[in-house]
């Protein structure tokens, strides 16, 4: 931490942007920034020397799917290079992630979807107060999906075709007589939702729900797909999915919040049958949220996280650039703050 405020970034970095030229500006402001920091008593840079390694300044939660860990390491790349703070990226899932930033022992999560995180974001956001949500969200979409050309060929186009076990035989893949559908990846708030949609709608009486992480669900879509065979299931908006494949979107009723009525299994044993959602899902926002210690304890890391905004083709972009295209993400990380100066000056300066 070392106290700068906004107004301070964007003096030092207008300052050199005015002395070097936009290209080197940001590499300028850095070095200014990094200069004032070394100016510490020589009794505490000894202190500092002389103490055995600590743990990162900044711990940043990364649940497991691909644009999240984009988001994650460009955020590593951002606060290490500008603020001049250690960073670690440590994996976990939703839950695990809000209770450590709870604790403190994490500081953000990168990518919220809501409402699918409600509970988490009302426990740690409206009653405990020690987690923070980013105002700057990102539209998202949620719904079933098949391959456009299978849509058409078949006549699948509505929800309601999903409980009509004629349309529905193609889609068994395995040969058991029972068709299968992808309704998410274990550990997803998302997964249970759909579970409890499909036996609102009825087509869990059709349908094995089937359960493992996307990167085997969208491999296996992208290898339908390039075979022109039948796959069906979970697809959400941005990822890299509908840049990389011609979907179709399930029709379904608007959504009406009397008739979703959500319990969670960690709430209730009873939870499935308690619980009903029987239009479509509301439209859905993405936001980082981080822990509120932070505004105290790193300022600027705070404004950071607060001023941070990303939208939906780049998201779908970073997910594919990872899964699809096989960039390591630190590296991925690297190439996309070197090209998106504008956006990350306004992330640190506004």
């Amino acid at each position: 931490m070392n106290g700068y405020t906004p107004a301070d970034n964007e003096l030092i970095y207008r300052k050199h942007r005015s002395k070097k030229g936009r290209g080197n500006c940001l590499w300028s402001f850095n070095k200014e920034r990094r200069m004032q920091k070394i100016k510490i008593s020589a009794v505490s840079s000894a202190m500092l020397l002389a103490a055995p390694a600590m743990a990162a300044d900044i711990v940043i939660g990364v649940p497991n799917w691909a644009s999240v860990n984009a988001t994650a390491h460009v955020l590593e790349v951002v606060i290490e290079e500008n603020l001049g703070l250690d960073v670690e990226l440590q994996n976990g899932t939703n839950p695990i992630v809000f209770e450590a930033m709870d604790k403190g022992s994490m500081h953000a999560h990168p990518e919220v979807w809501m409402p699918n995180q409600q509970n988490l974001h009302d426990t740690y956001v409206k009653d405990n107060g020690t987690v923070v949500m980013n105002t700057n969200p990102v539209q998202a979409e949620q719904g079933m999906c098949v391959p456009a050309a299978i849509a058409e060929e078949y006549d699948i186009k509505s929800i309601d075709d999903l409980s009509d076990p004629d349309k529905m035989a193609i889609f068994d893949t395995d040969g058991n007589g029972t068709p299968e559908v992808w309704i998410g990846a274990p550990g997803w708030a998302s997964t249970v939702v759909e579970k409890i949609r499909a036996k609102s709608y009825g087509y869990d009486q059709i349908f094995e729900l089937t359960e493992y992480e996307e990167t085997i669900a969208y491999a296996n879509l992208a290898n339908a797909a390039t075979a022109g065979e039948p796959w069906i299931g979970f697809c959400y908006s941005p990822h890299y999915i509908f840049v990389t494949q011609d979907l179709f979107v399930l029709e379904e009723p608007a959504h009406d919040p009397a008739t979703w009525t959500i319990v969670q299994p960690t709430d209730d044993p009873d939870w499935l049958e308690k619980s009903e959602a029987s239009t479509a899902w509301n439209g859905a926002t993405l936001h980082l949220h981080y822990a509120k210690s932070l505004e105290e304890d790193f300022p600027e890391v705070a404004a950071l996280f607060a001023n941070f905004q990303m939208d939906g083709e780049s998201l779908s972009a970073m997910g594919k650039a990872l899964a699809v295209d096989g960039q390591e993400a630190a590296d991925f990380a690297q190439e996309w703050v070197a090209a998106n100066e504008d956006k990350i000056v306004g992330w640190l300066t506004n």
